[in-house]
């Protein structure tokens, strides 16, 4: 489970959207007091956690946490606006494990998320990924459809990752061809036309989950009932 502790109801419904879009559990406080109180009674795996924050502050709130001898483990990302280095390097003393500054997108949360559970809690329960009977591994970088290895190149791999991970995302070719390829990928973004069609291919019904965007890009649409 995952808390967001932010104050702007907009973007805390975004952070939540992501997270679960990851397959997190993610629940949302609008201010450090009401989240205070919830740790009182239940323990998140992580709390990302906004520096400005109506009464109980999130450096406040932080520092409560880590003198708290049963919540001082408990891994913190503090959101800190654009320029206020002395919220950062306050955070980071008072022991916080990362830090976002604002604005941040979505992507490079959970990612953050993820690289801290990594380092906080190395032996977590396996991470997967689904939408009926099609099921990617993250950690095993494993494909299965009904129980059967569905074999995928290392890039087709990260397409379906990127593609379930944000469900109903549409992404321009650039932006598949620097995410999965990188910015010193010397290719022609007609590589990803390339890759979307065999993955289509290989994942069958499921393939056609894959939409093109017309003039834009791919993206993938998952029922609801899936």
């Amino acid at each position: 489970m995952i808390w967001c502790v932010e104050d702007d109801a907009g973007i805390r419904d975004i952070e939540l959207y992501a997270l679960r879009s990851m397959g997190f559990e993610a629940r949302g406080f609008e201010d450090g007091a009401s989240c205070w109180e919830a740790l009182r009674s239940e323990r998140p795996e992580l709390v990302l956690l906004d520096v400005m924050l109506p009464g109980l502050d999130g450096v406040e709130l932080l520092r409560k946490m880590k003198q708290s001898p049963g919540l001082r483990d408990i891994p913190v990302i503090m959101a800190t606006a654009k320029g206020t280095e002395y919220d950062k390097i306050q955070s980071l003393d008072l022991g916080a494990d990362d830090y976002l500054v604002k604005p941040f997108g979505m992507m490079e949360m959970t990612s953050r998320v993820k690289a801290v559970l990594r380092r906080c809690r190395p032996e977590r329960e396996e991470r997967l990924l689904r939408t009926g009977d099609l099921t990617v591994n993250l950690d095993e970088h494993t494909v299965t459809i009904g129980g059967e290895r569905v074999m995928l190149t290392y890039k087709e791999f990260e397409l379906l990752r990127l593609f379930l991970s944000h469900p109903g995302l549409a992404f321009t070719r650039d932006q598949l061809f620097s995410e999965i390829w990188g910015m010193d990928y010397c290719g022609e973004t007609r590589t990803v036309d390339m890759h979307i069609r065999t993955l289509r291919q290989k994942l069958g019904e499921y393939g056609r989950m894959i939409e093109t965007v017309r003039n834009v890009g791919y993206r993938m649409e998952v029922p609801h009932d899936r």
